[in-house]
């Protein structure tokens, strides 16, 4: 495996949460634990874009953004990724094009909030994703009916894995996909750096 790349053995089961994680918070962790509980991951990686097309400001520095997440969650199941950094890409179907054959045999599931789940149909070439990684969707405050309404649940509707079946998610042939429930947390990252308790600079 590449340098700084994380290890991972064939028939592991990682989920992958992308985002700025613009900053880091008790909320990422907490969408974290509920997808290892639910669909029986091994590992979560948390994948630090370099910035997200859908949004005109940009995130804060990489290195600053890393240490804070390290903070958040240090449990050893997860591991703080600049994946996308080290292979150029910046969209996500990209990155999983180019990740996927470096692992060949791992189950990657693609972690989201059901708020991402609303706009998924807006991500670059979004059915490619679909058909690439099973993906699993998480409730968060307010986004519960939305998500599963979104335009992209409504297409792979028939694609749909029942929450009681959320453990058989990673073995899934893609497309593959399934909502679960879970304790709500309602932090977000634009709610910190409103407050000003996150400033994101050197």
């Amino acid at each position: 495996m590449k340098q700084g790349f994380p290890i991972a053995a064939p028939g592991m089961r990682i989920g992958i949460l992308g985002g700025s994680f613009d900053p880091a918070h008790e909320g990422h962790a907490h969408i974290t634990h509920q997808a290892i509980r639910h669909f029986g991951l091994d590992r979560v990686w948390w994948m630090l874009s370099p910035g997200n097309p859908l949004k005109a400001r940009g995130p804060a520095p990489m290195a600053l953004r890393i240490a804070q997440a390290r903070r958040i969650i240090p449990d050893p199941r997860v591991d703080i990724t600049d994946l996308e950094t080290r292979l150029g890409t910046r969209y996500t179907a990209e990155t999983l094009s180019r990740l996927l054959p470096l692992y060949r045999g791992v189950q990657f599931v693609w972690l989201m909030g059901a708020d991402n789940l609303v706009q998924f149909d807006r991500w670059d070439n979004w059915q490619e994703i679909m058909r690439m990684v099973p993906v699993g969707v998480l409730a968060r405050p307010g986004s519960r009916l939305a998500g599963k309404c979104a335009r992209a649940a409504r297409i792979f509707d028939a694609h749909r894995l029942p929450a009681e079946q959320s453990h058989r998610l990673p073995l899934a042939q893609p497309p593959a996909w399934c909502f679960v429930d879970m304790p709500m947390s309602d932090l977000s990252s634009s709610a910190i750096r409103a407050r000003g308790d996150w400033r994101g600079t050197a």
